[in-house]
């Protein structure tokens, strides 16, 4: 194929899934990636008993807990520790009364989406202005909108960010420095150049290894998420503020400018990936 640009020598630098929905996750070496993403990735997420809502620390008054435990996948189970390490597995008869407790709202730990499943997604600008703790203003949406059909993905099933990217947001940071955690990548690329250069391949795909291939469908929105406390790390609301000065873009052609880090990514032609793997940018409509 004529007219690929290799981004810099741009190569994968970590590679992280999720496998319960809003908690805290794990790296690996590789993986095998499908139209699905990860393996394991969001395999599993809460369910609120009464409203049949899924559970999202984007709405941080009634989910910010979940950042606090942290979740790892074996072959046969999850495995899920909370603040105090007392694991517990997904596959516990008692889990769905344990975690109840833990997050103190009725919850169905599950790997099937309900029918029509939706989230609340609370106002970032709102919860920057008033707390954590306040009532804010409520987006209901729906899951995946770029995402295969009985997955737990908010909108796709790969979310890449530049390890530049997260320099620059620390640089413009007053703490001066800002952990890849907030922002929940499953890709993080080093040596895509300048920070924010993933804006530029909206609409572009990524070849990934010798096969893999990614479509980048969308900038990042960001919502209230990186500004949480995640396990040891406290609360750090310029980790929505930087990009708000600094990257409030459209996340897709004629979409509101929102302040975005990172894209979203579908894929193109499953493969493998793993950490090293050079990163080479198609051209456009290649």
């Amino acid at each position: 194929m004529t007219g690929d640009e290799a981004v810099s020598p741009c190569v994968v630098g970590a590679l992280l899934r999720y496998p319960v929905k809003s908690m805290l996750g794990e790296e690996v070496g590789a993986a095998e990636v499908t139209e699905r993403g990860l393996p394991h990735d969001r395999g599993l997420a809460l369910v609120h008993r009464e409203s049949g809502k899924v559970a999202s620390a984007k709405n941080p008054r009634m989910w910010r807990r979940l950042l606090t435990l942290s979740a790892h996948a074996t072959p046969a189970a999850v495995r899920i520790v909370p603040p105090d390490g007392k694991a517990l597995w997904s596959t516990d008869a008692d889990v769905d009364e344990r975690l109840s407790e833990l997050l103190g709202q009725p919850v169905v730990l599950t790997g099937r989406p309900p029918a029509g499943a939706e989230l609340d997604r609370a106002h970032p600008d709102e919860v920057l202005r008033h707390g954590i703790r306040a009532p804010v203003g409520v987006d209901v949406g729906r899951l995946g909108g770029a995402a295969p059909e009985g997955t737990f993905f908010d909108f796709a099933p790969l979310h890449l960010i530049t390890s530049a990217t997260l320099r620059r947001i620390g640089e413009l940071s007053p703490l001066g420095a800002v952990d890849v955690a907030r922002y929940r990548p499953n890709i993080v690329v080093d040596g895509a150049g300048a920070g924010f250069a993933e804006n530029d391949w909206l609409g572009r795909d990524l070849r990934i290894g010798e096969r893999l291939t990614l479509r980048v469908i969308a900038r990042t929105p960001r919502c209230a998420v990186p500004t949480l406390a995640h396990g040891p790390l406290p609360r750090d609301t310029h980790a929505l503020r930087v990009p708000a000065a600094h990257n409030r873009v459209e996340p897709m052609a004629d979409s509101d400018p929102q302040p975005c880090a990172g894209v979203y990514a579908q894929v193109v032609r499953p493969g493998r990936v793993a950490v090293g793997d050079r990163l080479t940018l198609l051209a456009a409509g290649g």
